[in-house]
């Protein structure tokens, strides 16, 4: 169910006209569908129902306070890859218990935090790492749960910079280093090996390399002899940007899951991020000028791409539509690009928009994960604001940054 939709063509967010609040608040802003976030999750557990996985949400794809603490109530644990996520996740009220700290370059302050407190799992990426996680709990004299994490040599056949499960990634440790290290846990006398991690990328459409993926595991499993009390499967469940794009089948992975967890006694964790929220909000933004050129028509936003990053970053495709649908005149060989002074900051080049003009707004779609997270001030320009919707009603969730407090800190 898609909860940012059109209604006698107007862009509704639940039951507010996505127009009146770009007419309330300074664009650009983000603005959530709290009903689409907690259907994403909750379709998410019903799917892996017969596993009774332990999701936790993939807090870099969006830290935002108020989202976390609906995820909480709802069940939702975290997964986090550096301090401030872990005390983000905390402050949220999601019991350490449910945390899972990631990360290739934690650091012996970030490790300090997460021993003391008690987080489910620290995934180690490295015998290194090993040696310092057991260093620092010796001295608060502390036994700490990890896991391993291994790079398997599978990549998800997606866009390479989102790529981290082949042996050219830095993430893990590769089949050889992983059993090795399973084999001198014991010398750690400050870590309890509890679990087996793997993530091997995002936006991954196609259920084959988590199938190989667990084959791997089962070779690990089979080779060290460990029944690990966790296996956390990571995320990277991709969704459908485009018409060309399909989503994942959770149903069909959930199947191949089950075969898996069959006959074993270990509890599965899930990392969902944009699985969970990309489709949670819109990106608003005004029109400000409308620049012709002999090969096209450049529309220029107030949204740049220190607002959105991953189409300067990755080519991502993000659709954009006008607030109030016009089907009268169209508009031809359009870019719509940002203020910033990149000429990679364009968002989509189309043949074909609506007959739009200065002062208009349109909404770009898909933007829950990965957007505000990877928002910057380049050129010294505020953060944008966050908004929920929830039914008929709306808040302000984050205050967009004032110009003061950017220029004064």
């Amino acid at each position: 169910m898609n909860f940012i939709r059109l209604r006698k063509n107007n862009l509704c967010v639940e039951n507010i006209s996505a127009l009146s609040l770009a007419k309330k608040y300074k664009t650009p802003f983000y603005c959530y569908s709290l009903a689409q976030l907690k259907n994403n999750f909750i379709n998410f557990s019903k799917a892996f129902i017969s596993t009774k996985p332990l999701i936790c949400f993939s807090v870099k794809s969006n830290s935002n306070i108020t989202l976390l603490k609906e995820l909480k109530k709802i069940g939702s644990g975290a997964d986090v890859v550096s301090a401030g996520e872990l005390m983000k996740a905390t402050k949220a009220g999601i019991n350490a218990k449910k945390i899972v700290f990631s990360g290739v370059g934690k650091t012996e302050d970030e490790i300090k935090l997460a021993v003391k407190k008690r987080v489910l799992l620290i995934n180690m990426e490295s015998e290194s790492e090993a040696v310092l996680i057991n260093k620092v709990s010796k001295k608060i004299s502390k036994k700490t749960s990890v896991g391993i994490r291994l790079n398997p040599n599978i990549t998800g056949k997606t866009h390479k910079k989102i790529s981290t499960g082949s042996k050219h990634d830095k993430f893990g440790l590769d089949y050889i280093d992983c059993i090795n290290l399973c084999k001198k846990i014991n010398n750690f006398k400050n870590l309890k090996l509890e679990g087996l991690s793997v993530h091997i990328g995002s936006q991954i459409t196609n259920v084959k390399p988590f199938k190989q993926v667990l084959r791997v595991i089962d070779k690990i499993i089979s080779k060290t002899k460990i029944n690990f009390k966790f296996i956390d499967l990571g995320g990277g469940m991709g969704i459908s940007y485009s018409n060309k794009e399909k989503k994942l089948s959770l149903n069909q992975y959930a199947k191949i899951v089950n075969r898996f967890v069959k006959n074993k006694k270990s509890k599965i964790i899930f990392e969902p991020g944009r699985f969970i929220a990309a489709n949670t909000s819109i990106l608003i933004s005004k029109v400000i000028y409308i620049k012709k050129s002999s090969r096209k028509n450049f529309i220029v936003l107030d949204a740049g791409m220190n607002d959105l990053m991953r189409p300067a970053l990755y080519n991502a495709y993000h659709k954009i539509i006008p607030l109030k649908k016009n089907n009268k005149k169209i508009l031809k060989n359009v870019e719509f690009v940002g203020p910033i002074c990149e000429s990679s900051d364009k968002f989509l080049s189309l043949r074909n928009f609506s007959k739009i003009k200065e002062g208009d707004y349109i909404a770009i779609t898909d933007v829950g994960a990965y957007g505000m997270s990877l928002a910057s001030n380049y050129n010294t320009r505020p953060t944008p604001a966050e908004i929920m919707v929830s039914g008929s009603k709306y808040k302000l969730i984050k205050k967009r940054q004032s110009l003061e407090n950017l220029i004064n800190n």
